[in-house]
């Protein structure tokens, strides 16, 4: 509700429709049409994943752009004029993405190089990276940290919580890639738009909001199970044939990593809850 409101008051005076896919969610939809009629609901019967519900979007609307959005964000006012005002400026670029920021105001890592392998170890949300958050492998594929005041910059890939694409580029690379069913689709499709010779821009002045994890939250095992496979599928959609032996390898160590992560997040809610037991006590 918040998102959609959002949406609206930053639009302006810009003409735009706005199309919902619900992945057979609980929420009230009939309570949100009676707030926003103008809105275009559609409704899956189950839960078809991200990029699916995405292309499903995307082939409803032949606009000369379009916005990606999570619902758990709130975009500021003037976002989508400063992005499509940039644009129009600068008719190579297929996609940028706003820079977004956590709920407690610090910029999320949203624009971020290619993975690689070190990125399993030293991704945004990894123990190592929460341990030392200012190690040069980090610092390197966070290409947010690199960004200087206004500019905006040529970047490797942003996230799919907030992008603005052109149609004209999408038309050229082609929908998401529905092999992904959450997660990683987005660098997927940067990198082909890439590949296209489209370029992606991160632009740090407009501005998203993003609850981080709060559709996820519900199922974290669900999401961190999706999160690796969809890991992998990248890696095997982009390693080189001669490499093809390394499958066995990563598959083994993203199994790894799933349970070790697992175990952590189950390991930090248990003691958050002791801890949360211990305060209401004193």
């Amino acid at each position: 509700m918040l998102c959609l409101r959002s949406i609206y008051d930053s639009l302006g005076d810009i003409s735009a429709k706005v199309y919902i896919q619900d992945n057979a969610s609980d929420d009230d939809v009939a309570r949100l049409l009676s707030r926003f009629p103008q809105a275009i609901v559609s409704k899956n019967e189950y839960n078809i994943g991200f990029a699916r519900a995405v292309n499903r979007g995307l082939v409803q609307s032949a606009a000369p752009y379009v916005v990606i959005i999570n619902p758990d964000t709130i975009v500021r006012k003037g976002c989508f004029e400063a992005i499509l005002e940039y644009m129009e400026k600068n008719t190579d670029v297929g996609v940028v993405g706003p820079r977004i920021l956590d709920t407690d105001g610090t910029t999320q890592g949203s624009a971020r190089a290619f993975p690689t392998p070190f990125t399993g170890l030293f991704g945004r949300n990894t123990v190592l990276t929460k341990w030392f958050p200012n190690n040069p492998i980090t610092r390197a594929n966070m290409f947010t940290s690199r960004a200087h005041g206004k500019i905006p910059m040529d970047v490797d890939w942003v996230s799919g919580a907030c992008m603005v694409v052109r149609r004209r580029a999408i038309d050229e690379v082609g929908l998401m890639d529905t092999r992904f069913f959450l997660y990683w689709e987005d660098a997927d499709w940067c990198r082909r738009m890439w590949q296209k010779g489209w370029k992606v821009v991160y632009h740090p002045t407009p501005t998203v909001v993003h609850s981080v994890g709060t559709s996820s939250s519900t199922k974290p095992t669900r999401s961190l199970i999706e999160f690796h496979k969809s890991c992998y599928r990248l890696f095997d959609k982009y390693n080189r044939t001669s490499l093809k032996l390394l499958n066995p390898l990563v598959t083994a160590a993203l199994a790894l990593r799933l349970v070790m992560t697992i175990a952590l997040n189950k390991t930090g809610t248990a003691f958050a809850r002791v801890r949360s037991g211990k305060d209401a006590r004193e």
